[in-house]
């Protein structure tokens, strides 16, 4: 991790998280914090809760105990007086504007064009007019290397372009922080790569990342930290390379040893 990234404010700050489903609790207590401008990689087996604490961030889910700060600011509830109250949903999707979700699943609609799936949020949240969203649009199409794919529906899209155009539709939104849920998970293995190098870009560009993966090279390469998670529990956090081949705890070692070979 750069010296920048270490001196960084806290962007994300999670105590104590929990998250229940009924009887299942699927979060039981995390702790974890994410600077501007880091990259932090989600690993862990499925069903530990990765994707319930980026879908908690994103208030697609509402915390059961906690809490998440994002840029200081309480998620989903506010404190007045002592007491905390459930937000607006207004004022929850002020909140979520400024984060940008990439999906398994491109979710893209598939009656509009990639350009119109890309203009859209802007254009009907922020009201901005629909020359400036689109002349944005075709940057970011291009910035994914879509520059020519702007006028085409999802259905002639690979499934690589798909997901290309839903960061670009992320992008749209000017997050402060994008989160990633195992963005390349639907691809078939040779259109990974296409996603991971707009991936690398965004890094390399200072975008804070939490990314849900099983990409391990990536990780390595990318991540300033890799945090592994079982059980709804986080097992094991620091450096990536540390992590990745040098992990401490034994069930990260099982973990890695059944995905790495």
């Amino acid at each position: 991790m750069s010296t920048e990234t270490t001196t960084a404010p806290v962007q994300v700050r999670a105590v104590d998280v929990r998250k229940s489903f009924g009887n299942l609790e699927v979060l039981k207590g995390i702790n974890l914090e994410v600077r501007r401008g880091e990259v932090v990689c989600l690993l862990g087996p499925s069903g530990s809760g990765k994707t319930t604490f980026l879908r908690l961030i994103n208030q697609m889910e509402t915390i059961t105990a906690g809490r998440i700060h994002v840029d200081g600011e309480l998620i989903g509830i506010e404190e007045r007086d002592g007491k905390l109250y459930q937000r607006t949903d207004k004022d929850i999707a002020r909140q979520r504007s400024s984060i940008g979700m990439v999906f398994q699943r491109f979710n893209l609609f598939p009656h509009k064009t990639a350009l119109e799936n890309v203009t859209e949020a802007p254009i009907v949240v922020k009201k901005t007019p629909r020359a400036t969203a689109e002349a944005r649009g075709r940057e970011l199409l291009a910035q994914v290397g879509l520059a020519d794919r702007a006028d085409s529906f999802p259905s002639h899209l690979s499934g690589g372009q798909q997901q290309r155009v839903a960061i670009a539709r992320a992008l749209a939104m000017d997050p402060e922080l994008m989160l990633f849920d195992e963005p390349t998970s639907a691809l078939d293995p040779e259109l990974v790569g296409e996603v991971l190098a707009v991936m690398k870009d965004l890094a390399a560009k200072g975008m804070t990342m939490i990314v849900v993966t099983h990409e391990i090279g990536f990780a390595r390469e990318v991540a300033d930290r890799v945090v592994f998670m079982d059980g709804g529990v986080v097992v094991e956090d620091g450096p990536a390379n540390q992590v990745i081949d040098h992990p401490r705890e034994e069930r990260t070692k099982t973990f890695l040893g059944r995905v790495t070979h």
